[in-house]
């Protein structure tokens, strides 16, 4: 595993400590606590009636499959946050019939670990590395009424505290959130946000929903041409096999199809550039983040914006 990244924010050279974060290339990790799935739970409420029966009939055939094409990452968060990774997608569920307030991760299933107790270890981490910017990108919130999110929110605010950047800042950069304390970008895709000045909305994911690199390079390139969204954004490079798949390629894994289809996937990365032109990136998350070298791959965009500011400054001389 290399942590030779996990200061990777204040290692940049100093022209990059005032451009906007949303310009700088940012590794992110896409359903980030899926390598802490527990087999043995319930699916989640929005799955369909079909897998649901499926599910409580054939068990012992349906849950080993579910598991392995539901676990996207095989590092802890802790070691994703040491590796670089800035970005985690974050999916937030209470469990049916669960009288206790605790939260858990989802994808198709819930997590082992809670929310909170994993919410701890970022805290923990980021205390050791004051100068490391981190995204949490909450969502899906699967069981959870009004309630639920305000004391998940008060939850939040106890614990990440100053660390909280606010939304009202106008112009994110490394530079001034050093200066404020700031280290946390949350993001929460609920309305119930709109009333916390802490909590940011939504990130737009772009999402394929392709089962094979060219078909997510395609879709990614067509999204560049029609220009970046404003702020931050995700350009996801996760696959995505259907039902159909699955079930004729039993003996594979997402673990399996996201390696078969990495050299390519990595060719193109290594060919984006990062900045504020209309088809620069700025979040670029994919599967199994250990494994593979996505977050040096990504982190290296960056020296493209030193080479192109540096060019620019002698040209204006």
């Amino acid at each position: 595993m290399d942590l030779n990244n996990q200061d990777w924010m204040s290692a940049l050279p100093e022209d990059l400590w005032d451009i906007p974060l949303t310009d700088l290339a940012i590794p992110g990790s896409h359903d980030a606590m899926s390598y802490c799935l527990d087999i043995s739970s319930p699916l989640v409420a929005s799955e369909s009636e079909f897998l649901r029966l499926l599910d409580a009939v054939l068990y012992c055939f349906t849950r080993p499959i579910i598991f392995k094409w539901s676990t996207t990452q095989d590092k802890s968060i802790e070691d994703q946050l040491s590796m670089g990774i800035r970005y985690f997608d974050l999916r937030v569920a209470h469990k049916p019939n669960d009288p206790s307030s605790d939260l858990y991760f989802t994808h198709v299933i819930y997590t082992h670990l809670t929310v909170l107790e994993t919410l701890l270890s970022v805290a923990t981490w980021l205390k050791s590395h004051p100068k490391e910017i981190i995204i949490l990108a909450c969502s899906h919130f699967e069981g959870m009424d009004e309630k639920r999110h305000e004391s998940f929110i008060f939850s939040l605010k106890k614990l990440f505290g100053s660390k909280l950047c606010p939304r009202k800042e106008p112009v994110l950069t490394l530079r001034s959130l050093w200066a404020s304390g700031y280290q946390v970008i949350l993001s929460y895709d609920c309305q119930t946000a709109i009333r916390h000045q802490e909590l940011w909305p939504d990130i737009p994911y772009l999402w394929a929903n392709k089962r094979t690199a060219q078909e997510v390079i395609s879709y990614l390139d067509c999204q560049k041409d029609h220009g970046r969204p404003g702020g931050f954004f995700v350009a996801g490079l996760n696959l995505t096999a259907d039902k159909c798949y699955i079930t004729k390629n039993s003996k594979e894994s997402l673990r399996t199809l996201t390696f078969s289809n990495w050299k390519c996937l990595r060719k193109w990365v290594e060919e984006q550039t990062a900045g504020s032109d209309p088809k620069s990136l700025n979040i670029i998350a994919g599967d199994f983040v250990g494994p593979l070298p996505l977050c040096s791959l990504v982190i290296a965009l960056n020296k493209k914006l030193v080479w192109k500011n540096s060019s620019q400054i002698k040209k204006h001389c």
